[in-house]
């Protein structure tokens, strides 16, 4: 499946109904009075997020969404029938945007949670609503009113506790899938990776987290270079950051610390939140150093970059330090306050939606 995690949308909310003049006419009852009903609600267009969804892809090509319009009202007191919704499944994490103005409509941070995204139309008044003593007969109405048009911005980030970062080919991918159920391609190239994969650690009972992979980055990913940063909002989430670093690189001259300080100097062109969470450092590859080497090499990576807080020395690949990562992951999130979320406009609260139907 294609992996769409920014996309353009309309949303057009039905119109409502018209309202109806009759009047009561039956045999031996010349003059009944007015019976126009009123005429239904247009169908609101709702998103509404779905845990099973991971991707925008179903808003690539499908890009205008309606609601139906409501009945017109009729005689004998008839009212016309509300509009059909329209129901939009987004992934959980979905952020809404007005398109025209950059408001942040809804952050679908929950399973289950709904937004109405276009508001329907309220339907018009029959003449029923008119009669008075000075007027038994009124010929009056009024018309349905208009359905919302918007133009929504959707923009996805996955939620996830831990992000890993790292230059392309640093073991990112190895790791996600030796501690996780995740499976994503591996290869010895650049830029195996090409969209965010998540998976969930399991440690026992009441103990799990989700840790998300994204596409490596390189020095120049503000101008442009390799992917970019484009990836780099699907770490805004999370708790945790874990740098992966390739302690034996393969490339002639390559310098594990100038790769962690281009790293660092992308975070921070991007935004300054995000550089200044937690970031911790695994050494990733040692397997492939001489077991009288590696001491040496931590001390002299962790010396040059004084860096002084977690490090943890690993090989995805053989499977070793994985443990102490894991459990000292687990201890950090269990102890972290809540990822702080946007509050949407107020006007589209699910306290408004009183008028929704289940």
């Amino acid at each position: 499946m294609k992996f769409v995690d920014e996309v353009v949308i309309e949303a057009h909310a039905g119109n409502g109904g018209n309202g109806c003049v009759s009047f009561r006419r039956e045999k031996f009852i010349p003059f009944g009075g007015p019976n126009g009903g009123d005429g239904g609600r247009g169908g609101h267009v709702i998103a509404r997020a779905d845990v099973n969804l991971n991707t925008l892809v179903d808003f690539r090509f499908s890009k205008l969404h309606r609601g139906r319009n409501g009945e017109h009202g009729r005689g004998a007191d008839q009212y016309g029938a509300g509009g059909d919704d329209k129901v939009l499944r987004m992934p959980v994490g979905t952020l809404i945007f007005d398109a025209e103005t950059d408001e942040l409509i809804a952050d679908l941070v929950q399973d289950g949670q709904e937004i109405i995204i276009a508001r329907g139309g309220q339907g018009g008044l029959g003449n029923l609503h008119f009669k008075s003593s000075v007027n038994r007969a009124p010929r009056e109405s009024t018309k349905g009113q208009e359905g919302e048009h918007r133009k929504l911005r959707l923009e996805l980030k996955v939620l996830a506790d831990v992000g890993l970062l790292g230059m392309p080919n640093a073991g990112k991918s190895t790791l996600i899938s030796a501690v996780s159920n995740a499976r994503p391609k591996i290869a010895d190239y650049p830029f195996t990776t090409l969209y965010p994969n998540l998976g969930v650690v399991r440690l026992g009972p009441g103990r799990s987290f989700v840790i998300a992979d994204i596409p490596g980055l390189i020095e120049g990913a503000a101008e442009g270079q390799g992917l970019g940063h484009q990836f780099l909002r699907h770490l805004q989430r999370t708790k945790l950051l874990l740098h992966i670093v390739d302690m034996a690189p393969i490339e002639e001259g390559a310098d594990p610390v100038k790769d962690v300080r281009a790293i660092v100097a992308e975070l921070k062109k991007y935004d300054a939140d995000l550089a200044a969470k937690p970031r911790w450092l695994v050494l990733n590859k040692l397997d492939l150093l001489p077991e009288d080497e590696r001491d040496a090499a931590v001390k002299n990576l962790l010396r040059r970059l004084r860096y002084k807080g977690p490090v943890f020395p690993i090989s995805a690949l053989a499977r070793e330090g994985l443990d102490p990562l894991l459990h000292a992951i687990a201890e950090h999130i269990g102890q972290s306050k809540p990822v702080e979320t946007v509050e949407p406009d107020p006007r589209f609260r699910d306290d408004f939606r009183d008028d929704v139907r289940p």
